[in-house]
């Protein structure tokens, strides 16, 4: 592939989808803006590098980009420390150069949903550098939680909170006469204050961020941390430490409170009053699949991330359990389930299922995506997984960001109460080409060191090779749009062999095998489509170890 081909812009404008509900089985690209790809050199991804190869995607066959943050921010955490939510960063180019990128891409049929950060802003955001100068009590400091501590001098946290970064949840302020004062929660990094959403001025602020996106063109918002604006009333004491282990798993005075859903629900009525069914899609962490689904209930948001379905082991017992209870959570609200296997929090998935080996993560992670885009519902791909990039696991101290990996000890490694802080290895650049220094990330380096053998994972080492991933995942989303059982319809699972799945969707089978040994069955239908190549005896087939196969019936 030559660098013309990812990087030409379109000649004959389209449309993005206007089908109602495009939603319900789209396929969404999250592109981890800063890593995706680099216009000027400065070793950072920014607006105008991912604008000019959105023809990459859209040769892909996904039907929505997702952007990470690119605001203007100090960067403590990536980007989800925001200082101004209508400004676009330096680091990743104007204003201008988002409203070029959302023209491009609905040039090229894709939508476009852009992260919004409610739950915290930056320290440098205005309203808390009023809030630091205001009194106790003052109406600056009613935006963000500021409390006073605990103990004869105040010097105790005003509750036993913890970051998920790790540590206490609790900064102590100094007042301008050098004394100390108050102290302010976030449950992320200090350089991140929580905003307090009892504020009528912080939901008339976010109303009005959205509707300033909303009217340049954006499709939609990703909703980071969507479970946790709301805090329980008096911000109650837990009673335990390493409170991290529990999101996800029980409610927490400071997650998935009931008080958040209405603010989805007006979330929707101003989503519900633009044209072109613009979404929102919540990353809420939740205990079940059934409260998980009380974010996309008809009146509140679009989508939710299925978590449950991205920590799910590489066991067939397990995933069909997951994929079970997750249709029958949102069944239940008559919304879609969504699927997805990495994005820029968690270690990638070809890592994550290399038990054995990293040429076995591959292996499952090509069968996994297969699986994926078989089920009914939205799928969410990360940037490289159509690469079958691995994790960086081998970068050194000195060039990692993650907050949370300066949050423990000295070494980042011991002593850790919240996030391991090594996210950093899920978003090392993109190679989009052999050779060069950044591998056609940009014209300059990259901020994190890409490893020299990505040079045969490129986008141009695997275009055009038949076995290569890159292939597989153009092929998969070329049937996924071809074939109309694969849309918003129903599902039933299939008699199988101990160790497989076998599910029927309108039309078509899909079969994966997650054991380690070659499995033989009755051949299911006419193949389309293959993780691994298969063996055919007298009306039977034989599945490789880990391989998940399509079939046409």
């Amino acid at each position: 592939m030559t660098q013309e081909l990812t990087t030409s812009l379109p000649t004959e404008p389209e449309q993005p989808s206007q089908r109602p509900g495009w939603w319900r089985d789209a396929v969404i690209y999250q592109v981890y803006v800063r890593s995706f790809a680099d216009s000027d050199g400065d070793g950072i991804g920014d607006l105008r590098g991912a604008r000019e190869r959105l023809p990459h995607l859209a040769q892909l066959g996904v039907d929505a980009v997702w952007l990470t943050p690119f605001y203007a921010s100090p960067q403590a955490d990536g980007g989800y420390d925001v200082a101004d939510y209508r400004a676009v960063d330096p680091l990743f180019g104007t204003l201008g150069d988002a409203d070029d990128l959302v023209r491009t891409a609905h040039e090229l049929g894709l939508k476009v949903i852009v992260d919004v950060v409610p739950n915290h802003s930056s320290d440098q955001h205005p309203w808390f550098r009023e809030a630091l100068a205001d009194r106790p009590g003052g109406a600056a400091r009613a935006r963000y939680h500021f409390r006073p501590g605990r103990g004869a001098h105040g010097e105790l946290p005003p509750s036993d909170w913890e970051s998920v970064f790790g540590g206490p949840a609790w900064t102590r302020t100094t007042d301008p006469d050098g004394t100390p004062g108050e102290w302010y929660l976030h449950l992320f990094a200090p350089e991140q204050p929580d905003l307090n959403w009892d504020s009528p001025e912080v939901r008339e602020e976010f109303d009005a961020v959205l509707r300033f996106w909303l009217d340049l063109g954006v499709d939609g918002f990703r909703i980071d941390v969507a479970h946790g604006m709301v805090k329980a009333a008096g911000l109650p004491d837990i009673g335990h430490t390493e409170q991290v282990k529990l999101i996800g798993a029980q409610v927490l005075p400071f997650f998935d409170q009931d008080g958040v859903h209405e603010i989805h629900r007006s979330w929707r009525r101003l989503l519900d009053s633009y044209p072109g069914d613009r979404i929102g899609v919540a990353e809420a962490w939740a205990p079940t699949a059934e409260r998980l689904a009380l974010y996309v209930r008809p009146d509140e948001l679009h989508q939710a991330f299925n978590f449950q379905f991205l920590r799910c082991p590489w066991d067939a017992a397990a995933m069909r359990t997951v994929i079970d209870e997750s249709l029958a959570a949102t069944a239940s609200v008559g919304a879609p389930t969504t699927w997805v296997l990495s994005n820029h929090d968690v270690v990638r998935h070809t890592t994550r299922y290399a038990t054995d080996s990293p040429e076995q993560g591959l292996v499952r992670a090509r069968a996994a995506v297969l699986l994926t885009l078989a089920l009914p519902g939205s799928a969410y791909l990360y940037q490289g997984e159509e690469l079958g990039l691995p994790e960086v696991t081998d970068l050194p101290d000195e060039v990692r960001q993650d907050p949370a990996f300066f949050r423990g000890s000295s070494d980042g490694q011991d002593g850790q109460d919240g996030q391991d802080g090594f996210r950093d290895g899920c978003r090392v650049p993109l190679p989009w080409t052999r050779s060069g220094d950044s591998h056609g990330f940009g014209p300059g380096g990259s901020w994190l060191p890409q490893p020299a053998a990505w040079s045969d994972l490129s986008v141009e080492a695997q275009t055009g090779d038949p076995a290569s991933t890159l292939e597989l995942y153009r092929s998969a989303l070329a049937l996924r749009r071809e074939l109309p059982g694969l849309g918003d319809t129903p599902m039933s699972w299939l008699e199988a062999p101990e160790g497989v799945l076998a599910l029927s969707r309108p039309g078509f089978v899909c079969t994966l095998n997650t054991l380690g040994k070659e499995v033989e069955m009755p051949v299911p239908g006419r193949a389309l489509l293959s993780s691994a190549p298969l063996g055919y005896g007298a009306g039977t087939v034989r599945i490789p170890p880990d391989t998940c196969a399509w079939w046409a019936i």
